[in-house]
């Protein structure tokens, strides 16, 4: 029994990888695409293969993932947990890309395994959601706008003498260097939580002893990671590559260069699963600001961060609602 639902958890992961790819395939891509750095086929061709690249890069977000969020029960009462969670953040996921929000799958995660334990009157490291998501969740965008308008202030400093349609072309083509750059680092965060919600999903399963990942849930995770990313995300791309602000290749790469030097620092340095969403959105914002305020569609700005703010409880009270349903059949 136990077996079988550690297979189902470990199926109903990927399918959150697969739906987090074409959820946030966007983040990498959607500057280049909108700027017309890169055509769209090939854009999404590149995205998915340095998906995968980046997800063989480290281990340290996954194990904060599965350690750090919550202690779930050894056997079904834990698998359940842990079932619930993916389910909860899947919901989620298809209703912010339904309406084309671009929230955050890795903060849908989070709050899917608090409520779920929650639900299961379980254990959840407060310290660590503070210290790991909630904290983060807050500075990272701060720092992506502020980061972003500073580094566009200077390109505009640099090459004010710069002949307009030379210095444009010249962006467009570094924007493929940048554009890959974050797809790395979407693969180097993203497909460390499903690595680490599968592992944790071993462990109180009884099928594996500490946090280290095994190489064959790497494989898994950044293949489903990278399939999800091939199949796109087309409309989160038209928000954020065309209803925030109208992007040229300048402040297109300004912002996909300072969002993949924050997801770097904050999965090296710090372990800490921050939203790529969260990151290239407040990037895209601090780019478009330096141009003139009212060159930013505020109002677009300002329903994506109600998605941010309601993802957290939102797909908690999903998990919530979908460990209610399963405990009556798993435990």
């Amino acid at each position: 029994m136990e077996l079988a639902l550690i297979l189902v958890v470990i199926v109903v992961a990927l399918a959150f990888d697969y739906t987090n790819g074409f959820h946030d395939a966007a983040n990498a891509i959607a500057t280049s695409v909108s700027t017309r750095a890169l055509s769209p086929r090939a854009a999404l061709i590149m995205a998915a293969a340095m998906n995968m690249v980046g997800a063989f890069l480290g281990t340290e977000v996954a194990s904060t993932v599965g350690k750090g969020i919550i202690s779930a029960p050894e056997g079904s009462a834990g698998l359940a947990v842990v079932l619930a969670a993916l389910l909860g953040a899947i919901a989620w996921n298809l209703v912010t890309w339904w309406f084309g929000m671009p929230s955050s799958s890795s903060h849908a995660l989070i709050g899917g395994l608090v409520g779920a334990a929650l639900a299961s009157a379980g254990t959840v490291q407060w310290a660590g959601v503070l210290e790991k998501v909630v904290i983060p969740m807050v500075v990272s965008p701060i720092v992506g706008f502020a980061l972003a308008g500073l580094v566009m202030i200077a390109l505009l400093w640099v090459f004010k003498d710069g002949r307009p349609q030379r210095v444009t072309r010249g962006f467009r083509h570094a924007q493929t260097v940048s554009a890959a750059a974050m797809a790395l680092g979407h693969g180097l965060q993203d497909a460390q939580k499903t690595m680490g919600v599968i592992v944790l999903a071993l462990v109180v399963g009884g099928y594996h002893q500490g946090f280290d990942i095994p190489w064959w849930v790497i494989v898994l995770s950044a293949g489903a990671l990278s399939a999800g990313t091939a199949a796109g995300g087309w409309r989160i791309m038209r928000t954020l590559g065309r209803r925030i602000i109208d992007l040229d290749p300048p402040r297109g790469f300004a912002a996909e260069a300072t969002a993949s030097a924050v997801l770097y620092t904050t999965a090296f340095a710090f372990a800490a699963p921050i939203s790529t969403t969260q990151t290239i959105t407040s990037s895209i914002l601090g780019v478009g600001a330096t141009k003139r305020l009212s060159a930013v569609r505020w109002n677009v700005a300002g329903n994506i961060v109600v998605a941010w703010v309601l993802t957290l409880p939102m797909a908690a009270l999903m998990a919530a609602l979908a460990y209610w349903a399963l405990h009556g059949l798993l435990v």
